[in-house]
Protein backbone atom coordinates (compact mmCIF):
# COMPACT_ATOMS: atom_id res chain seq x y z
CA UNK A 1 0.00 0.00 0.00
CA UNK A 2 2.55 2.46 1.10
CA UNK A 3 4.71 1.85 -2.15
CA UNK A 4 1.39 2.54 -4.35
CA UNK A 5 1.11 5.68 -2.71
CA UNK A 6 5.13 7.00 -3.13
CA UNK A 7 4.56 5.91 -6.29
CA UNK A 8 1.21 8.03 -7.68
CA UNK A 9 2.95 10.76 -5.71
CA UNK A 10 6.37 10.45 -8.05
CA UNK A 11 3.93 10.40 -10.70
CA UNK A 12 2.21 13.33 -9.83
CA UNK A 13 5.79 14.81 -8.97
CA UNK A 14 6.44 14.61 -12.35
CA UNK A 15 4.07 17.14 -13.88
CA UNK A 16 5.80 19.84 -11.83
CA UNK A 17 9.03 19.05 -12.08
CA UNK A 18 10.58 18.05 -15.31
CA UNK A 19 12.69 14.74 -15.24
CA UNK A 20 15.76 16.77 -16.80
CA UNK A 21 15.65 19.19 -13.37
CA UNK A 22 17.34 16.05 -11.72
CA UNK A 23 20.79 15.15 -13.32
CA UNK A 24 21.30 11.15 -14.95
CA UNK A 25 23.08 9.15 -12.17
CA UNK A 26 26.07 8.93 -14.76
CA UNK A 27 26.50 12.64 -15.78
CA UNK A 28 29.72 14.27 -14.85
CA UNK A 29 30.14 15.92 -11.61
CA UNK A 30 30.17 19.34 -13.36
CA UNK A 31 26.87 19.13 -15.02
CA UNK A 32 23.50 21.16 -12.84
CA UNK A 33 20.21 20.87 -13.04
CA UNK A 34 18.26 22.34 -15.90
CA UNK A 35 16.87 25.57 -13.69
CA UNK A 36 20.15 26.67 -12.79
CA UNK A 37 21.33 27.06 -16.26
CA UNK A 38 18.65 29.87 -16.22
CA UNK A 39 20.27 31.88 -13.21
CA UNK A 40 24.07 32.73 -12.24
CA UNK A 41 25.19 34.42 -9.22
CA UNK A 42 25.94 38.56 -9.19
CA UNK A 43 28.79 40.38 -8.93
CA UNK A 44 29.48 44.22 -9.88
CA UNK A 45 32.78 43.45 -11.06
CA UNK A 46 31.29 42.12 -14.80
CA UNK A 47 30.01 45.20 -15.63
CA UNK A 48 33.74 46.65 -16.22
CA UNK A 49 34.90 43.71 -18.59
CA UNK A 50 31.81 43.91 -20.34
CA UNK A 51 32.08 47.70 -20.69
CA UNK A 52 35.37 47.05 -22.34
CA UNK A 53 33.94 44.23 -24.78
CA UNK A 54 31.34 46.05 -25.78
CA UNK A 55 33.19 49.65 -26.61
CA UNK A 56 36.72 49.23 -26.02
CA UNK A 57 37.33 52.83 -27.61
CA UNK A 58 34.59 55.02 -25.19
CA UNK A 59 35.83 57.50 -22.56
CA UNK A 60 35.92 55.85 -19.60
CA UNK A 61 37.67 58.28 -17.70
CA UNK A 62 38.20 62.49 -17.62
CA UNK A 63 40.56 63.50 -15.03
CA UNK A 64 42.48 66.49 -13.75
CA UNK A 65 45.39 64.84 -12.56
CA UNK A 66 47.41 65.92 -9.71
CA UNK A 67 50.18 67.67 -11.63
CA UNK A 68 47.19 69.54 -13.34
CA UNK A 69 47.64 67.45 -16.88
CA UNK A 70 44.25 65.99 -18.59
CA UNK A 71 43.70 62.26 -18.41
CA UNK A 72 41.33 60.38 -20.43
CA UNK A 73 41.55 56.92 -20.67
CA UNK A 74 39.29 54.29 -22.38
CA UNK A 75 37.28 51.19 -21.27
CA UNK A 76 39.51 49.22 -22.72
CA UNK A 77 42.52 51.32 -20.83
CA UNK A 78 40.58 51.22 -17.68
CA UNK A 79 39.85 47.42 -17.60
CA UNK A 80 43.56 46.39 -18.30
CA UNK A 81 44.58 48.50 -15.23
CA UNK A 82 41.92 46.96 -13.14
CA UNK A 83 42.59 43.72 -14.56
CA UNK A 84 46.51 44.22 -13.67
CA UNK A 85 45.66 45.47 -9.74
CA UNK A 86 44.00 41.97 -9.75
CA UNK A 87 46.38 39.46 -10.55
CA UNK A 88 48.94 41.93 -8.17
CA UNK A 89 46.98 41.24 -5.41
CA UNK A 90 46.54 37.77 -6.55
CA UNK A 91 50.07 36.52 -6.90
CA UNK A 92 50.72 38.37 -3.56
CA UNK A 93 47.71 36.60 -2.21
CA UNK A 94 46.54 39.60 -0.80
CA UNK A 95 42.74 39.46 1.03
CA UNK A 96 41.89 42.99 2.70
CA UNK A 97 42.81 46.35 0.54
CA UNK A 98 41.97 49.66 2.10
CA UNK A 99 42.00 52.53 0.14
CA UNK A 100 42.38 56.03 1.51
CA UNK A 101 42.48 58.88 -1.49
CA UNK A 102 40.33 61.36 -2.93
CA UNK A 103 37.94 60.77 -6.01
CA UNK A 104 40.80 59.71 -8.88
CA UNK A 105 41.22 56.95 -11.33
CA UNK A 106 43.46 54.99 -9.17
CA UNK A 107 40.57 54.58 -6.66
CA UNK A 108 37.88 53.13 -9.33
CA UNK A 109 40.54 51.08 -10.90
CA UNK A 110 41.19 49.68 -7.66
CA UNK A 111 37.78 49.16 -6.71
CA UNK A 112 37.19 47.02 -9.60
CA UNK A 113 40.75 44.95 -9.20
CA UNK A 114 40.00 44.44 -5.51
CA UNK A 115 36.93 42.68 -6.73
CA UNK A 116 37.99 41.21 -9.59
CA UNK A 117 40.94 39.35 -7.36
CA UNK A 118 38.10 38.30 -5.22
CA UNK A 119 39.33 40.62 -1.86
CA UNK A 120 37.21 42.77 -0.14
CA UNK A 121 37.79 46.35 -0.60
CA UNK A 122 38.08 48.95 2.47
CA UNK A 123 37.71 52.77 1.38
CA UNK A 124 37.77 55.13 4.11
CA UNK A 125 37.53 59.01 4.71
CA UNK A 126 40.94 60.63 4.58
CA UNK A 127 39.42 63.80 6.41
CA UNK A 128 39.41 61.29 9.47
CA UNK A 129 41.69 61.55 12.48
CA UNK A 130 44.90 59.31 12.10
CA UNK A 131 43.85 57.61 15.02
CA UNK A 132 40.55 56.92 13.67
CA UNK A 133 41.79 55.26 10.00
CA UNK A 134 44.65 53.59 12.15
CA UNK A 135 41.74 51.65 13.65
CA UNK A 136 39.56 51.10 11.01
CA UNK A 137 42.13 49.56 8.80
CA UNK A 138 43.10 47.65 11.73
CA UNK A 139 39.42 46.65 12.37
CA UNK A 140 39.10 45.60 9.08
CA UNK A 141 42.05 43.54 8.97
CA UNK A 142 43.76 44.92 5.77
CA UNK A 143 46.57 43.42 4.69
CA UNK A 144 46.93 45.71 1.88
CA UNK A 145 46.23 49.90 1.66
CA UNK A 146 46.53 51.86 -1.04
CA UNK A 147 47.07 55.68 -0.29
CA UNK A 148 47.20 58.94 -2.70
CA UNK A 149 50.50 60.64 -2.08
CA UNK A 150 48.82 63.60 -0.89
CA UNK A 151 47.50 61.72 2.10
CA UNK A 152 50.31 59.01 2.78
CA UNK A 153 51.21 61.02 6.14
CA UNK A 154 47.67 59.91 7.81
CA UNK A 155 49.05 56.71 7.22
CA UNK A 156 52.24 57.11 9.98
CA UNK A 157 50.20 56.26 13.12
CA UNK A 158 48.90 53.34 11.49
CA UNK A 159 52.29 52.60 10.20
CA UNK A 160 54.11 52.01 13.64
CA UNK A 161 51.53 50.09 14.67
CA UNK A 162 51.87 47.79 11.57
CA UNK A 163 54.75 47.82 10.25
CA UNK A 164 53.92 44.10 8.01
CA UNK A 165 50.94 45.83 5.98
CA UNK A 166 52.65 47.20 2.75
CA UNK A 167 51.54 50.28 1.53
CA UNK A 168 51.18 51.56 -2.33
CA UNK A 169 51.25 54.83 -3.08
CA UNK A 170 49.07 56.05 -5.93
CA UNK A 171 50.68 59.88 -7.58
CA UNK A 172 47.73 60.46 -9.53
CA UNK A 173 49.62 62.04 -12.63
CA UNK A 174 49.22 61.17 -16.21
CA UNK A 175 52.23 58.90 -16.18
CA UNK A 176 51.63 55.01 -16.52
CA UNK A 177 55.58 54.48 -16.51
CA UNK A 178 58.59 56.53 -16.12
CA UNK A 179 59.85 58.78 -13.57
CA UNK A 180 56.26 59.90 -13.25
CA UNK A 181 54.28 57.17 -12.18
CA UNK A 182 54.19 55.36 -9.29
CA UNK A 183 54.17 52.59 -7.03
CA UNK A 184 50.31 51.94 -7.75
CA UNK A 185 51.21 52.11 -11.73
CA UNK A 186 54.16 49.44 -10.91
CA UNK A 187 51.47 47.27 -9.23
CA UNK A 188 49.54 47.41 -12.67
CA UNK A 189 52.44 46.63 -14.32
CA UNK A 190 53.54 43.66 -12.82
CA UNK A 191 50.03 41.98 -12.48
CA UNK A 192 49.75 42.64 -16.38
CA UNK A 193 53.02 40.95 -16.48
CA UNK A 194 52.51 38.09 -14.42
CA UNK A 195 49.23 37.35 -16.22
CA UNK A 196 50.86 36.56 -19.13
CA UNK A 197 53.65 34.83 -17.53
CA UNK A 198 51.06 32.41 -16.35
CA UNK A 199 48.97 31.57 -19.61
CA UNK A 200 47.68 35.53 -20.25
CA UNK A 201 43.83 33.96 -18.82
CA UNK A 202 42.85 37.71 -18.85
CA UNK A 203 39.15 38.28 -17.25
CA UNK A 204 38.86 34.72 -17.64
CA UNK A 205 41.23 34.16 -14.96
CA UNK A 206 39.50 36.58 -12.48
CA UNK A 207 36.21 36.96 -10.34
CA UNK A 208 33.38 38.13 -12.15
CA UNK A 209 30.64 35.63 -11.44
CA UNK A 210 31.30 34.44 -7.34
CA UNK A 211 30.70 31.18 -6.10
CA UNK A 212 28.93 33.05 -3.23
CA UNK A 213 27.22 35.96 -4.42
CA UNK A 214 26.07 36.88 -0.66
CA UNK A 215 30.21 36.93 0.16
CA UNK A 216 31.34 40.11 1.12
CA UNK A 217 33.10 42.66 -1.76
CA UNK A 218 33.39 45.83 0.20
CA UNK A 219 33.59 47.18 3.50
CA UNK A 220 31.71 50.58 4.26
CA UNK A 221 32.35 52.10 7.57
CA UNK A 222 30.39 54.39 9.27
CA UNK A 223 31.50 58.02 10.58
CA UNK A 224 31.86 57.14 14.15
CA UNK A 225 30.79 60.47 15.18
CA UNK A 226 29.38 59.20 18.55
CA UNK A 227 31.20 55.87 19.21
CA UNK A 228 33.82 53.94 16.98
CA UNK A 229 33.41 53.51 13.52
CA UNK A 230 31.81 50.10 12.23
CA UNK A 231 32.13 48.17 9.27
CA UNK A 232 29.42 47.33 7.18
CA UNK A 233 28.91 44.44 4.88
CA UNK A 234 28.34 44.88 1.32
CA UNK A 235 27.50 41.85 -0.95
CA UNK A 236 28.34 41.38 -4.15
CA UNK A 237 24.54 40.77 -4.76
CA UNK A 238 23.90 44.01 -2.72
CA UNK A 239 26.14 46.15 -4.45
CA UNK A 240 24.91 44.79 -8.58
CA UNK A 241 21.18 45.03 -7.19
CA UNK A 242 21.81 48.98 -5.61
CA UNK A 243 24.25 49.58 -8.67
CA UNK A 244 21.02 48.33 -10.91
CA UNK A 245 18.85 50.09 -8.73
CA UNK A 246 20.64 53.50 -9.25
CA UNK A 247 20.63 53.05 -13.12
CA UNK A 248 17.34 52.85 -13.18
CA UNK A 249 16.22 55.66 -10.38
CA UNK A 250 19.01 58.19 -11.33
CA UNK A 251 18.16 57.33 -15.16
CA UNK A 252 21.40 57.03 -16.19
CA UNK A 253 20.97 55.34 -19.30
CA UNK A 254 19.92 58.39 -21.28
CA UNK A 255 17.92 57.94 -24.25
CA UNK A 256 20.25 59.51 -26.18
CA UNK A 257 24.26 59.77 -25.66
CA UNK A 258 26.02 58.55 -23.18
CA UNK A 259 26.36 59.30 -19.16
CA UNK A 260 29.12 61.94 -18.27
CA UNK A 261 28.93 60.91 -14.40
CA UNK A 262 30.96 63.82 -12.23
CA UNK A 263 32.24 62.51 -9.29
CA UNK A 264 31.09 65.28 -6.20
CA UNK A 265 30.19 62.33 -4.07
CA UNK A 266 33.64 61.25 -2.65
CA UNK A 267 33.89 57.46 -4.02
CA UNK A 268 34.48 56.66 -0.39
CA UNK A 269 30.94 57.20 1.18
CA UNK A 270 29.18 53.95 1.28
CA UNK A 271 31.35 53.43 -1.41
CA UNK A 272 30.35 55.99 -3.77
CA UNK A 273 26.76 55.05 -3.04
CA UNK A 274 27.68 51.56 -5.74
CA UNK A 275 28.04 54.34 -8.45
CA UNK A 276 31.32 52.83 -9.48
CA UNK A 277 29.48 50.10 -10.81
CA UNK A 278 26.33 51.93 -12.15
CA UNK A 279 27.96 54.31 -14.45
CA UNK A 280 30.47 51.27 -15.57
CA UNK A 281 27.16 49.17 -16.48
CA UNK A 282 25.93 51.60 -18.21
CA UNK A 283 29.32 52.33 -19.83
CA UNK A 284 29.29 55.71 -19.05
CA UNK A 285 32.46 58.40 -18.59
CA UNK A 286 33.43 59.08 -14.81
CA UNK A 287 34.54 62.61 -14.16
CA UNK A 288 36.78 62.18 -11.58
CA UNK A 289 37.73 65.32 -9.84
CA UNK A 290 39.66 65.42 -6.59
CA UNK A 291 38.18 68.26 -4.21
CA UNK A 292 34.93 70.02 -4.37
CA UNK A 293 35.93 73.08 -6.31
CA UNK A 294 32.88 75.23 -7.79
CA UNK A 295 34.83 77.33 -10.00
CA UNK A 296 35.69 73.62 -11.75
CA UNK A 297 32.21 71.99 -11.17
CA UNK A 298 30.66 75.06 -12.88
CA UNK A 299 33.59 74.87 -15.56
CA UNK A 300 32.94 70.49 -16.65
CA UNK A 301 29.23 71.27 -16.12
CA UNK A 302 29.08 73.85 -19.08
CA UNK A 303 32.51 72.35 -21.46
CA UNK A 304 32.59 68.76 -20.61
CA UNK A 305 28.16 68.92 -20.86
CA UNK A 306 27.89 66.90 -17.70
CA UNK A 307 24.89 64.81 -17.61
CA UNK A 308 24.58 63.54 -13.95
CA UNK A 309 26.38 64.05 -10.37
CA UNK A 310 25.61 63.15 -6.99
CA UNK A 311 25.62 66.09 -3.94
CA UNK A 312 24.35 66.76 -0.86
CA UNK A 313 22.06 69.45 0.02
CA UNK A 314 25.02 71.59 1.44
CA UNK A 315 27.40 70.92 -1.65
CA UNK A 316 23.44 71.99 -3.94
CA UNK A 317 23.42 75.18 -1.97
CA UNK A 318 26.90 76.26 -2.57
CA UNK A 319 26.93 75.60 -6.04
CA UNK A 320 23.70 77.27 -7.00
CA UNK A 321 25.18 80.54 -5.40
CA UNK A 322 28.40 80.27 -6.97
CA UNK A 323 29.51 83.52 -8.71
CA UNK A 324 29.62 81.25 -12.06
CA UNK A 325 26.14 79.48 -11.79
CA UNK A 326 23.85 80.01 -14.52
CA UNK A 327 21.22 78.48 -16.37
CA UNK A 328 22.48 75.30 -18.45
CA UNK A 329 20.97 74.51 -21.79
CA UNK A 330 20.46 71.81 -21.16
CA UNK A 331 19.10 69.73 -18.13
CA UNK A 332 21.28 67.92 -15.70
CA UNK A 333 20.05 65.02 -13.48
CA UNK A 334 21.31 65.78 -9.63
CA UNK A 335 20.85 62.55 -7.53
CA UNK A 336 20.47 64.85 -3.56
CA UNK A 337 20.49 62.54 -0.46
CA UNK A 338 22.74 62.64 2.57
CA UNK A 339 20.23 64.98 5.00
CA UNK A 340 17.04 66.13 3.78
CA UNK A 341 16.55 68.93 1.12
CA UNK A 342 14.18 72.33 1.22
CA UNK A 343 11.44 72.85 -1.23
CA UNK A 344 13.48 76.02 -1.34
CA UNK A 345 16.77 74.08 -2.08
CA UNK A 346 14.78 72.52 -5.11
CA UNK A 347 13.45 75.68 -6.72
CA UNK A 348 16.61 77.05 -7.12
CA UNK A 349 18.19 74.10 -8.35
CA UNK A 350 15.44 73.46 -10.88
CA UNK A 351 15.58 77.68 -11.92
CA UNK A 352 19.53 76.25 -13.10
CA UNK A 353 18.34 73.40 -14.93
CA UNK A 354 19.87 70.88 -12.34
CA UNK A 355 16.92 68.73 -12.09
CA UNK A 356 16.93 66.98 -8.61
CA UNK A 357 16.53 63.39 -8.25
CA UNK A 358 15.54 62.68 -4.40
CA UNK A 359 16.91 59.56 -3.08
CA UNK A 360 17.42 58.68 0.99
CA UNK A 361 19.59 55.86 2.49
CA UNK A 362 22.01 54.83 5.49
CA UNK A 363 25.36 53.33 4.43
CA UNK A 364 23.67 50.55 5.61
CA UNK A 365 21.53 50.46 2.58
CA UNK A 366 24.42 50.90 0.34
CA UNK A 367 23.56 54.40 0.39
CA UNK A 368 20.18 55.15 -1.77
CA UNK A 369 16.94 53.06 -1.04
CA UNK A 370 14.35 55.36 -1.22
CA UNK A 371 13.22 57.85 -4.21
CA UNK A 372 10.79 61.18 -4.16
CA UNK A 373 8.82 60.31 -7.70
CA UNK A 374 7.95 63.01 -9.36
CA UNK A 375 4.41 62.42 -10.57
CA UNK A 376 2.93 64.23 -13.70
CA UNK A 377 -0.44 65.83 -11.96
CA UNK A 378 2.13 67.65 -9.94
CA UNK A 379 2.18 69.80 -12.70
CA UNK A 380 -1.48 70.89 -12.14
CA UNK A 381 -0.80 71.91 -8.46
CA UNK A 382 1.11 75.11 -7.18
CA UNK A 383 3.97 75.36 -8.02
CA UNK A 384 5.43 75.74 -4.01
CA UNK A 385 3.29 72.65 -3.39
CA UNK A 386 4.90 70.47 -5.86
CA UNK A 387 8.14 71.24 -4.33
CA UNK A 388 7.32 70.77 -1.10
CA UNK A 389 6.10 66.85 -2.51
CA UNK A 390 9.78 66.58 -4.03
CA UNK A 391 10.82 67.25 -0.57
CA UNK A 392 9.88 64.03 0.88
CA UNK A 393 11.89 60.49 0.85
CA UNK A 394 9.50 59.15 -1.17
CA UNK A 395 9.03 55.08 -1.46
CA UNK A 396 11.16 51.97 -1.88
CA UNK A 397 13.62 52.05 -4.61
CA UNK A 398 12.66 49.62 -7.89
CA UNK A 399 15.23 46.58 -6.53
CA UNK A 400 14.28 46.98 -2.82
CA UNK A 401 11.16 46.15 -0.46
CA UNK A 402 8.88 48.74 0.21
CA UNK A 403 9.86 51.13 2.70
CA UNK A 404 8.32 51.35 5.76
CA UNK A 405 7.37 53.58 9.22
CA UNK A 406 6.81 51.79 12.02
CA UNK A 407 5.71 52.41 15.96
CA UNK A 408 8.31 53.34 18.44
CA UNK A 409 6.88 53.01 21.59
CA UNK A 410 7.00 49.00 21.17
CA UNK A 411 9.27 46.49 22.88
CA UNK A 412 12.23 45.64 21.39
CA UNK A 413 11.31 43.65 18.13
CA UNK A 414 8.10 44.54 17.71
CA UNK A 415 7.07 46.08 14.22
CA UNK A 416 3.95 47.83 14.03
CA UNK A 417 3.34 49.97 11.43
CA UNK A 418 2.07 53.91 12.16
CA UNK A 419 -0.98 55.27 10.52
CA UNK A 420 -0.38 55.90 6.29
CA UNK A 421 -2.02 59.65 7.95
CA UNK A 422 1.00 62.55 7.43
CA UNK A 423 1.12 62.72 11.36
CA UNK A 424 1.65 59.78 13.65
CA UNK A 425 5.37 60.33 13.61
CA UNK A 426 7.56 56.55 13.50
CA UNK A 427 10.90 55.15 12.56
CA UNK A 428 11.89 54.40 8.95
CA UNK A 429 12.87 50.25 8.29
CA UNK A 430 14.01 48.56 5.43
CA UNK A 431 14.09 45.02 4.11
CA UNK A 432 15.07 43.52 0.69
CA UNK A 433 18.41 43.25 -2.02
CA UNK A 434 19.72 46.19 -0.91
CA UNK A 435 19.77 46.16 2.84
CA UNK A 436 23.42 44.61 4.53
CA UNK A 437 24.54 42.13 6.05
CA UNK A 438 25.03 43.10 9.00
CA UNK A 439 28.70 45.09 10.91
CA UNK A 440 31.82 43.32 10.46
CA UNK A 441 33.18 41.67 13.63
CA UNK A 442 30.07 43.18 15.44
CA UNK A 443 27.20 40.42 16.30
CA UNK A 444 25.63 42.47 19.16
CA UNK A 445 25.17 45.90 16.95
CA UNK A 446 23.95 43.32 14.18
CA UNK A 447 21.30 42.17 16.20
CA UNK A 448 19.93 45.39 16.81
CA UNK A 449 20.45 46.55 13.31
CA UNK A 450 18.29 44.03 12.40
CA UNK A 451 15.55 43.83 15.72
CA UNK A 452 11.84 42.75 14.44
CA UNK A 453 13.62 41.22 11.22
CA UNK A 454 13.76 45.22 9.65
CA UNK A 455 16.89 47.35 8.97
CA UNK A 456 16.82 50.25 11.27
CA UNK A 457 17.45 53.53 10.69
CA UNK A 458 16.87 55.80 13.56
CA UNK A 459 15.30 58.81 11.29
CA UNK A 460 11.63 59.64 12.09
CA UNK A 461 9.23 60.12 9.92
CA UNK A 462 5.38 60.52 8.69
CA UNK A 463 4.06 58.05 6.13
CA UNK A 464 1.61 59.59 4.08
CA UNK A 465 -1.56 58.38 1.92
CA UNK A 466 0.11 57.84 -1.48
CA UNK A 467 2.58 56.03 0.58
CA UNK A 468 5.34 58.32 0.69
CA UNK A 469 7.58 58.78 3.68
CA UNK A 470 8.74 62.01 4.75
CA UNK A 471 11.89 62.53 7.20
CA UNK A 472 11.05 64.63 10.32
CA UNK A 473 14.29 64.08 12.33
CA UNK A 474 17.00 61.85 13.66
CA UNK A 475 15.22 60.21 16.95
CA UNK A 476 18.65 62.61 18.94
CA UNK A 477 17.99 66.04 16.95
CA UNK A 478 13.56 66.06 17.97
CA UNK A 479 13.52 68.95 20.11
CA UNK A 480 11.01 68.84 23.03
CA UNK A 481 9.64 72.35 24.02
CA UNK A 482 6.98 72.61 26.55
CA UNK A 483 5.45 69.13 25.46
CA UNK A 484 5.76 69.97 21.68
CA UNK A 485 7.77 67.90 19.18
CA UNK A 486 10.21 70.39 17.22
CA UNK A 487 11.28 68.60 13.84
CA UNK A 488 15.32 70.01 13.34
CA UNK A 489 14.58 69.23 9.62
CA UNK A 490 11.48 71.04 9.17
CA UNK A 491 12.73 74.34 10.69
CA UNK A 492 15.51 74.55 9.06
CA UNK A 493 13.63 74.55 5.72
CA UNK A 494 11.50 77.19 7.09
CA UNK A 495 14.28 79.56 7.56
CA UNK A 496 16.62 78.76 4.14
CA UNK A 497 13.46 80.46 2.84
CA UNK A 498 14.38 83.90 3.91
CA UNK A 499 16.23 85.47 1.38
CA UNK A 500 19.52 86.30 2.64
CA UNK A 501 20.02 83.24 4.83
CA UNK A 502 22.75 80.51 2.75
CA UNK A 503 22.58 77.37 5.02
CA UNK A 504 21.10 76.80 8.66
CA UNK A 505 21.80 74.15 11.32
CA UNK A 506 19.15 73.85 14.01
CA UNK A 507 19.69 71.75 17.83
CA UNK A 508 17.98 72.10 20.95
CA UNK A 509 19.44 73.94 24.07
CA UNK A 510 18.18 73.43 27.58
CA UNK A 511 15.38 75.97 28.75
CA UNK A 512 14.79 75.73 32.09
CA UNK A 513 10.77 77.25 31.88
CA UNK A 514 10.03 74.93 28.44
CA UNK A 515 13.01 72.18 28.65
CA UNK A 516 14.29 72.67 25.49
CA UNK A 517 14.46 75.02 22.65
CA UNK A 518 15.64 75.39 19.28
CA UNK A 519 18.79 77.16 18.60
CA UNK A 520 19.73 78.63 15.12
CA UNK A 521 23.24 78.40 14.05
CA UNK A 522 23.24 80.11 9.82
CA UNK A 523 25.56 81.80 7.31
CA UNK A 524 24.38 84.46 5.50
CA UNK A 525 24.34 84.73 1.09
CA UNK A 526 27.32 86.90 -0.38
CA UNK A 527 26.60 90.40 -0.41
CA UNK A 528 23.49 90.39 2.70
CA UNK A 529 24.43 91.93 5.91
CA UNK A 530 21.53 90.50 8.00
CA UNK A 531 21.50 90.11 11.58
CA UNK A 532 20.29 87.53 13.88
CA UNK A 533 17.78 89.40 15.50
CA UNK A 534 16.13 90.31 12.25
CA UNK A 535 15.56 86.93 11.30
CA UNK A 536 13.97 86.17 14.40
CA UNK A 537 11.52 88.91 14.09
CA UNK A 538 10.79 87.71 10.45
CA UNK A 539 10.41 84.17 11.59
CA UNK A 540 7.59 85.49 14.35
CA UNK A 541 6.31 88.03 11.47
CA UNK A 542 6.54 87.14 8.12
CA UNK A 543 7.50 83.84 7.81
CA UNK A 544 4.99 79.72 8.08
CA UNK A 545 6.78 79.45 11.40
CA UNK A 546 4.52 78.62 14.18
CA UNK A 547 5.14 80.48 17.75
CA UNK A 548 5.84 77.74 19.41
CA UNK A 549 9.08 76.62 16.88
CA UNK A 550 10.49 80.40 16.39
CA UNK A 551 14.28 79.88 17.73
CA UNK A 552 14.98 82.56 20.31
CA UNK A 553 18.95 82.82 19.38
CA UNK A 554 20.08 83.03 15.76
CA UNK A 555 23.73 82.92 15.62
CA UNK A 556 25.77 83.88 12.74
CA UNK A 557 28.72 81.83 11.71
CA UNK A 558 31.36 82.02 8.84
CA UNK A 559 30.74 78.19 7.58
CA UNK A 560 28.62 75.22 9.40
CA UNK A 561 31.18 71.92 10.70
CA UNK A 562 30.04 69.40 8.22
CA UNK A 563 30.82 65.73 7.15
CA UNK A 564 33.02 64.45 4.17
CA UNK A 565 29.21 64.24 2.09
CA UNK A 566 28.40 67.40 2.95
CA UNK A 567 26.08 66.87 6.43
CA UNK A 568 25.84 69.67 8.92
CA UNK A 569 27.69 67.75 12.20
CA UNK A 570 24.53 68.21 15.08
CA UNK A 571 27.11 67.05 17.62
CA UNK A 572 29.55 69.94 16.97
CA UNK A 573 26.34 72.10 16.94
CA UNK A 574 25.28 70.96 20.49
CA UNK A 575 28.72 71.40 21.37
CA UNK A 576 29.01 75.31 20.09
CA UNK A 577 25.51 75.94 21.87
CA UNK A 578 27.26 74.67 24.99
CA UNK A 579 30.35 77.14 24.39
CA UNK A 580 32.68 74.88 23.20
CA UNK A 581 35.63 75.82 21.16
CA UNK A 582 35.50 76.32 17.64
CA UNK A 583 38.87 76.12 16.60
CA UNK A 584 38.21 72.27 15.35
CA UNK A 585 35.12 71.68 12.95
Amino acid sequence: MATTAKSRLSSLVAHFIPTSASPSPDAPSTSRPSWQNYTHTLSPTYFLPRAAAIEPAALAIYHVTANKKILRRSYGEAADRARGFAYFLLKRGYKRVGILAPNTPAFLEAMFGIGAAGAVSVAINYRLKTGDIAYIFEHAEADLVVVDAEYAHLLEDYKKANPSVPVIVDTDTDAVEGELSGPFDEAVTEGLRWDRENGGKGWSGLVTSVGDENGIISLAYTSGTTARPKGVEYTHRGVYLAALGNVIESSLNPPTGRCRYLWTLPMFHATGWTFHWAVTAVRGTHYCLRKIDYPEIWRLLKEEKITHYNAAPTVNTLLCTAKEAEKLPVPVRVTVAASPPTPHLFEQMTNLNLHPIHTYGLTETYGPITKGYILPEWDEIPEKEKYKKMARQGHGFVTSEAVRVVKTDQPDGVIIDVERDGKEIGEIVFSGNICAKGYYNDPEATRKLWLGGVNHSGDLAVWHPDGAVQIMDRAKDIIISGGENISSVALEAMLATHPDILECGVVAVADSHWGERPKAFITIAQGKTVKGEDVIDWAKHQSAISKFMVPREVEIVDELPKTSTGKVKKNILREWAKGADRSDK
